[in-house]
């Protein structure tokens, strides 16, 4: 999506690897504005799903409803896609995939934190386990617009965040140079 002003960051990851936390700091620290969008939340409030699954106490999303939702947004840029799931975005749309990543053990009290059923934290510590955002974040966008990093301390978070940030800096620059 040439021209746009500010970039598209996917950040996702395991459910309490620290997607939102991350988006929030990085919408107020980023050099040019960025909207955060957690499209979970985006999902529920304009109901772009088909249903609710009971057992795993979340919505079965409609992913054409919510593109079709999206579509306008990403023509302008300037968004923090902050999501569990990262296939169902248009590589077009995405110009930096940031998979956050946690120590399994750490995952678990912190979706134990959130009353979690059992068995959805044992499904999401498996899948941070087993890499399954990561691979899918592989398997759909190129490699070098693709990074992962740490998020299990502050120190981690303020690490991350500085680092992103450069990288919209440079974003920004290459933009105005080729302009």
């Amino acid at each position: 999506m040439p021209n746009r002003l500010a970039p598209i960051i996917l950040l996702t990851g395991t459910p309490g690897t620290g997607k939102t936390t991350h988006a929030q700091l990085l919408a107020q620290s980023s050099p040019v504005p960025l909207r955060h969008i957690n499209v979970g939340d985006l999902v529920k409030e304009k109901c772009l799903y088909e249903s609710y699954d009971e057992e795993w106490q979340s919505y079965v999303v409609d992913e054409d409803k919510l593109l079709d939702d999206l579509e306008p947004l990403a023509a302008e840029g300037g968004l923090i896609l902050d999501w569990h799931t990262c296939d169902i975005f248009p590589e077009r749309w995405i110009d930096l995939v940031i998979v956050l990543r946690c120590d399994h053990t750490e995952l678990w009290n912190r979706l134990e934190k959130r009353n979690y059923p059992l068995k959805k934290i044992q499904e999401n510590n498996e899948s941070e386990i087993m890499q399954t955002i990561s691979d899918e974040a592989r398997s759909s966008y190129a490699e070098e617009i693709i990074i992962e990093l740490r998020s299990e301390k502050t120190e981690d978070l303020e690490s991350n965040i500085e680092r992103i940030v450069e990288w919209i800096r440079a974003w920004k620059e290459n933009r105005e140079q080729s302009d």
